[in-house]
């Protein structure tokens, strides 16, 4: 039935309905969440052996246990060579957050600038950034923190709109752009070849721009053939442009989010200049945690089996609430969603004017979901329509409920909107 197409009458009898059915579910006392993308309890449950792990020694007689390794184990930056396809020697391991590691570089940027930056970006009369979207919000508050202008790019099937991306580079105020280039959050999509090839090869009028690359679902696929990205540093390369990337990646999601390993790549320009700013920054990362690591995860084929273990956990959640949102809301004409391969997410539009209420009927019975507006730069959609899904966490059961619930939202605000007109 597609509610667009309905009449007054029509269309207050189905919102007769769905007010009850709702009505029903505020009576439930639920509290289940939808809003991050966490790894549920039996996901977790996965890497608890590494927690047994009581080594201390590498294989080259590195104690551990003691200061130094700057970049962090040499064992452990080959292993990351071996999962990205990057040169071992442009690696650098840290602590347990990519997100952390993020803030810094954007930080050195701030204080230092980049190899090829004419001053510290703290010098500049205007700082602008690029934030496709929906996106990440947490990558949009780094630049907002240090006083960026937000500019929106609009995502497409096939990652940033390259179009609009090539016209505001032109300003040399425009530093640099947010990606997260495979199963984007929160859309799921992966960025094309084209794509990628545009972004290594584009002109920009700002010479130190820099492409921050958050590859954080690199070896997330849950379906058998996963999508695939292209390199972009060997793009780069290609072109002479391989100082703009800054890429990013951790096992957050693949052992323990809140005690994982996380590292960044860059040219190596970019890595002996900035390396006198992380030698005074610290002594060394938790070698301890990067050889529990190694000895849970030894190599690639390792690493491929745990994503096999998660990838069973995961998509069986992902078809739950992806049947609930094609049996409830197809053929409505007031909703729109994406079926990824991979990731954490799913990014549903609703009718434009409701996401907003949408969050707000669902928190009121139960379901929380990550505030609307979330996705776009200072959490303002200008449409009101984009929310993000992340059905991991939960139960299948509870999911169940949850997506029935969400799907009855949907309705209920789309008809409350139409009946306005």
């Amino acid at each position: 039935m597609n509610y667009l197409e309905l009449g007054k009458q029509a269309l207050s009898s189905a919102l007769a309905e769905q007010t009850e059915k709702y009505r029903q579910y505020c009576t439930e006392g639920l509290n289940l969440n939808l809003s991050r993308g966490k790894p549920c309890p039996e996901q977790l449950d996965l890497s608890l052996p590494m927690l047994e792990i009581t080594a201390w020694k590498d294989k080259d007689g590195t104690d551990c246990r003691n200061y130094g390794g700057t970049y962090g184990l040499d064992r452990m930056r080959r292993f990351w060579s071996e999962v990205t396809g990057l040169p071992f020697e442009n690696i650098i391991v840290g602590g347990n957050s990519s997100l952390n590691m993020m803030f810094d570089t954007v930080s050195r940027f701030m204080l230092f600038g980049t190899a090829n930056s004419e001053k510290p970006w703290c010098r500049e009369e205007k700082l602008k950034f690029l934030c496709p979207a929906p996106g990440y919000d947490r990558h949009f508050r780094v630049t907002q923190q240090f006083g960026f202008e937000l500019v929106t790019v609009p995502m497409t099937a096939e990652g940033p709109d390259m179009n609009v991306v090539e016209e505001l580079v032109k300003d040399p105020a425009v530093k640099g752009i947010w990606c997260v280039p495979k199963y984007s959050n929160p859309t799921g999509i992966t960025y094309s070849d084209e794509v990628v090839r545009r972004m290594a090869r584009m002109k920009t009028a700002a010479p130190d721009f820099v492409v921050m690359w958050d590859n954080a679902y690199a070896v997330h696929d849950f379906v058998e053939e996963g999508d695939h990205l292209l390199d972009i540093f060997a793009e780069a390369k290609q072109c002479g442009t391989e100082d703009r990337i800054f890429y990013f990646s951790s096992t957050s999601k693949i052992t323990f989010p809140g005690a994982g390993v996380a590292m960044m790549a860059a040219s190596d320009r970019n890595l002996k200049y900035i390396a006198p700013v992380i030698s005074a920054q610290t002594i060394g990362p938790d070698k301890l945690n990067q050889l529990r690591h190694l000895l849970f995860l030894p190599d690639v084929a390792a690493l491929k089996e745990q994503m096999k273990r998660h990838a069973a956990l995961i998509a069986p959640r992902f078809e739950i609430l992806l049947s609930a949102l094609s049996r409830e809301l197809a053929g409505t004409g007031i909703a729109s969603w994406t079926e990824p391969n991979g990731g954490y997410f799913v990014s549903l539009d609703v009718l434009p004017g409701c996401a907003k209420r949408v969050w707000e009927l669902c928190r009121d019975a139960g379901v929380v979901l990550t505030e609307a507006g979330a996705t776009f730069p200072y959490g303002v959609d200008p449409q009101d329509t984009n929310l993000r899904l992340a059905p991991t966490f939960c139960s299948p059961e509870d999911l169940g409920t949850a997506a029935e619930i969400l799907c009855c939202a949907v309705k209920l605000a789309a008809l409350e909107k139409l009946l306005e007109r």
